[in-house]
């Protein structure tokens, strides 16, 4: 008799839990990519053709309890061509009329609300430039990465949107980071208007690092333009950086675009970077994309610099084509 109750109770503990894990909304998401990239430059060394891929898995969890709440959770598994494979962010939610709370390994307030005018073009090269600190675009420094945090995030109000994030260094030293950003979606004469904005601080005992970026986009039908700047102050830095770009979708499935940037140092005297490219994306199948760019960009070294060391000069294009995958 009590085998039996055992065995009676082991059954309705575990269709106790598969009833709880079936409240659970489970969803995978995929994407991989590979790139051929052709450099001609100034620096012999950087010049020649090159393969890079990336790839990254996501899971999310999601649960509502009775009172109202939506519980999730998220997990990035990336993996790259250099085998630095990892877990790059994992965090969990609660987020109901009161707004969302997100704390783990995930992106701050300024990542979710800062602007980069070439986010039109999906497959830019960020040139690295030898012995440059010069900013290479108008998205916010994302000083505090994915390292754990706290962030909340308003309720939507209209087209408005908001949040503010904080990044605890530990007991020892002050480089904590606090993130804000905002958003803000209207539509006048039937065109979609984003504003976006975000700053962030990180302390320290000396000199804090500061940075900001905002921005403007409108799309009209097919076609989406922006607007944008940025700027970065730290320890002998002080960067200015404009930027703008416009995109085309095609009825075929292709999309154009275009892009120009440019950076200064004002600390820096007479240092700065530019960069503009074009770009052509295909659609080759559902979930299967090629995209061909064609990025120039020009380095001028500081003739005074405020730091020890010295700049390279560079000027060079860069030709890529990416094979995209979602899944």
């Amino acid at each position: 008799m009590r085998k039996l109750l055992l065995n009676s109770t082991a059954i309705a503990t575990v269709a106790a839990l598969t009833a709880s894990a079936a409240l659970a909304d489970v969803s995978i998401s995929a994407f991989t990519e590979f790139k051929y990239m052709s450099r001609s430059s100034q620096v012999t060394a950087d010049d020649g053709t090159s393969t890079a891929d990336d790839s990254e898995i996501t899971f999310k969890f999601s649960n509502k309890t009775d009172s109202g709440l939506t519980i999730g959770y998220v997990v990035e598994l990336e993996a790259k061509g250099d085998g630095s494979d990892t877990a790059d962010e994992g965090s969990f939610s609660i987020s109901g009329g009161f707004g969302k709370v997100v704390l783990g390994h995930n992106d701050g307030a300024a990542d979710n609300y800062g602007f980069n005018s070439s986010d039109l073009i999906a497959e830019d090269t960020a040139v690295k430039v030898a012995s440059s600190s010069i900013s290479s675009s108008t998205d916010i420094a994302t000083m505090s990465g994915d390292k754990h945090k706290m962030a909340y995030h308003i309720p939507a109000m209209g087209g408005f949107s908001a949040g503010i994030s904080h990044q605890n260094s530990g007991p020892t030293g002050a480089t904590d980071t606090t993130e804000v950003g905002a958003k803000y979606v209207m539509t006048a004469g039937g065109n979609t208007i984003t504003l976006n904005g975000a700053s962030a601080t990180t302390e320290a005992t000396t000199t804090d690092t500061d940075a900001q970026s905002m921005g403007v986009t409108v799309v009209s039908g097919n076609l989406t333009f922006n607007l944008g700047q940025g700027t970065y102050q730290a320890v002998d830095e002080d960067h200015s950086s404009q930027g703008a770009a416009v995109s085309y979708k095609m009825s075929n499935g292709m999309k154009i675009g275009a892009y120009t940037f440019k950076s200064e140092d004002d600390l820096d005297v007479g240092e700065e970077y530019s960069q503009s490219g074009v770009e052509a994306s295909y659609v080759i199948a559902a979930g299967l994309t090629a995209v061909i760019n064609v990025d120039d960009y020009d380095y001028k070294a500081a003739t005074t610099p405020d730091s020890t060391g010295t700049s390279v000069v560079d000027s060079g294009t860069i030709t890529s084509l990416t094979l995209k995958a979602s899944f």
